[in-house]
């Protein structure tokens, strides 16, 4: 049986019993109450019977020593109806005072015991670890901010939080105490906030872009097992407005670190979107460069060839340079186009390819990167990607070609924003789900290209076929 169990199961016992002993205390008031409404009814009846002979002894008015006695008689009787009557009221008092002592004590008993478990489910945290039972991505941090909220700003609001601890510190408002006596009183919320204020200032040291969710519970813990401990200095505790401050210190704090580490990530993006764009402008004058020079080798050939024809004695030799003069002009209008292609796409800096391609042996099925490139060979980049980093090359399912290539990446990103694999960095690529999925979008957006559904893998397919071979052997 854990901690946990065995202290709901002792307070679930005493909170049974202090039920019982209120059931108890009812039952006898109730009793001692019919006891005194018998009193009083026989109190009435004994003046009806003194009423009635009060008149039976009318016919006898002369006797003044009756008259005397029925006056007497009716004062006892009065007499007996208001030490009934106060009898009565004390009995309720009482009562009413006994029910609502064991109904106190019952609702205490009933929050000790609702202390008691969040004390050892904290224990429980602390002893146990917290793992990623707590964890909250990043990104929900940052979404609760505006657009335009920067850096700075965050950095500011932190310093604010910190500087409201304090004020909450000078003004008694971080920690209360039930001692009477001033130097008693201090001593006590002294110790609960050393106590608080160590523990809080070790978790936000490690404070991390990724780990808000953890260290809120962490905090929250700390603040449970320390106002148990407090209890034994008159109810020394933390109070709920501080608790609420250092949580608001530790969100802002977490919330700085996920702009840094947004920022790092831009820019390292940035840095690989130059890279990216310096290669492939090489490309483009590099292919530029060779299409110029193909151009000038086929217009020498070209004016070879009208010299070989204007030379030509026969008829037989003049169709042979005709024939060869065509396929030059042929070969050099090819080399025209692209030679242009060339220089359209150095100039139009969007156009670009679209991939789709997985990893099966890397990263397991269904796995597939959405990227975006502006190589003239778009398969260059596949091919960087597929280095030493990972054991197998990647299978490409789809190589689209758009004139807006970053805006079609960011569309698809976007339309399978829930299949993204790291939840806490929207910003990386990999997304888990079939590529016939990604297929019937693009067809939904009129765009056409080749697809390969079933991935080749051929290396991993082939490593895993040796492996189940050697068992066999």
């Amino acid at each position: 049986m854990s901690f946990l169990e065995i202290i709901l199961l002792i307070a679930g016992s005493v909170l049974g019993y202090l039920l019982i002993t209120y059931r108890s205390a009812l039952n006898t008031i109730k009793t001692k109450f019919r006891d005194i409404k018998e009193e009083n009814l026989k109190a009435l009846k004994s003046i009806e019977a003194l009423k009635y002979e009060s008149l039976q002894l009318e016919k006898y008015k002369v006797i003044l020593d009756i008259e005397a006695y029925v006056e007497e008689e009716k004062l006892v009787a009065q007499q007996i109806i208001l030490s009934a009557e106060k009898q009565a009221k004390e009995t309720i008092h009482n009562a009413d005072a006994e029910a609502q002592k064991i109904a106190g004590n019952a609702m205490k008993a009933f929050k000790n015991a609702e202390q008691y478990e969040k004390t050892a489910q904290a224990m429980k945290n602390i002893i146990d670890g917290y793992g990623d039972k707590y964890i909250i991505p990043t990104f929900s941090l940052l979404d609760q901010l505006a657009e335009d909220y920067s850096h700075s700003k965050a950095g500011d609001e932190l310093k604010g939080a910190r500087e409201n601890m304090r004020r909450m510190i000078k003004n008694d408002s971080a920690a209360k105490c039930e001692y009477v006596e001033a130097n008693r009183k201090q001593t006590a919320v002294d110790f609960v906030l050393d106590a608080f204020n160590g523990k809080v200032d070790t978790i936000l040291s490690s404070v991390k872009q990724d780990n808000y969710g953890t260290l809120e519970q962490k905090i929250k813990d700390a603040f449970v097992t320390v106002n148990h401990n407090g209890k034994a200095f008159r109810d020394a505790r933390i109070t709920d407005e501080y608790l609420k401050a250092r949580l608001t210190e530790l969100k802002l704090a977490c919330t700085v670190q996920a702009i840094k580490e947004r920022d790092k990530e831009e820019q390292r993006q940035i840095r690989e979107k130059i890279r990216e764009e310096e290669k492939a402008a090489k490309e483009y004058e590099k292919a530029i460069k060779e299409a110029q020079k193909e151009e000038d080798t086929i217009n020498k050939a070209l004016e070879k060839a009208k010299i070989e024809l204007s030379a030509a004695a026969s008829e037989q030799q003049k169709a042979v340079y005709e024939l060869k003069l065509k396929d030059l002009e042929q070969k050099l209008k090819e080399a025209e186009e692209k030679n242009q292609r060339a220089i359209s796409m150095a100039q139009q800096t969007k156009t670009g390819h679209v991939y789709i391609i997985s990893n099966v042996g890397s990263f397991g099925e269904d796995v597939l990167k959405i990227g975006m490139t502006r190589r003239l060979d778009p398969q260059d980049r596949v091919d960087e990607l597929g280095d030493a980093s990972v054991p197998f090359d990647f299978d490409v399912h789809a190589m689209i070609h758009s004139e807006d290539a970053p805006a079609l990446e960011k569309e698809l990103h976007k339309r399978f924003s829930t299949n993204q694999i790291n939840k806490v960095n929207p910003r990386k690529e990999f997304f888990k789900v079939k590529v016939s999925e990604i297929k019937e979008v693009t067809s939904q957006m009129k765009i056409e290209t080749h697809w390969t559904i079933t991935a080749e893998a051929r290396e991993y397919r082939e490593t895993v076929s040796l492996v189940q071979k050697n068992k066999a052997a």
